[in-house]
């Protein structure tokens, strides 16, 4: 399957497409491409608040929140939250998450006045889905309940580190 075909793949949140990318090891790159382009979009998005500077930071912030979030949602799953068939390596979380971020390209939209808002609320949700299918994959769940509640322990647990250390980001 081709990038785009990927790309297209994990935005209709189709299963098959995650499960592709879970266990192909070349696609980490293509992953990270993915994470690139949303976090791109996202800061053309909000840059009439942020400014260009809002495009550089964004991206290297949704890079190193990608992998913090692939490493949490691994070791969650793998060590606190297994099921018995659960295989899984950081590579393959790293993928699947990667390609979770694709519905993120519509941010850019967020810069409508009128609806960027309502946009935003819409394309939050749009990931955390693709979390939740991209988490099941690399996790080899059965159970997509599992897969919500290693997201969201995952978040509860990073939204504690920035809010932790966000104060000395300054």
């Amino acid at each position: 399957m081709t990038f785009g075909a990927r790309f297209a793949g994990a935005i209709r949140l189709q299963v098959a497409t995650y499960e592709e990318v879970e266990a192909d090891r070349t696609a980490t790159g293509q992953a990270m491409a993915v994470v690139v382009v949303a976090s791109i979009a996202s800061g053309l998005g909000l840059m009439r608040v942020f400014g260009p500077y809002g495009i550089l930071e964004g991206t290297l912030s949704a890079l190193i929140g990608w992998f913090v979030w692939a490493l949490l949602a691994y070791a969650i799953g793998v060590h606190l939250l297994p099921e018995p068939q659960t295989r899984s390596t950081l590579g393959e979380m790293l993928r699947t998450t990667g390609f979770a971020a694709a519905p993120g390209v519509f941010r850019i939209l967020t810069i409508s006045p009128l609806c960027g808002a309502l946009i935003a609320i819409v394309v939050a949700i749009w990931m955390l889905l693709a979390m939740v299918i991209a988490v099941r994959q690399a996790l080899d769940y059965r159970s997509t309940l599992r897969a919500i509640g290693v997201c969201f322990i995952g978040w509860l647990v990073y939204l504690a580190f920035v809010l932790l250390f966000a104060p000395f980001a300054v």
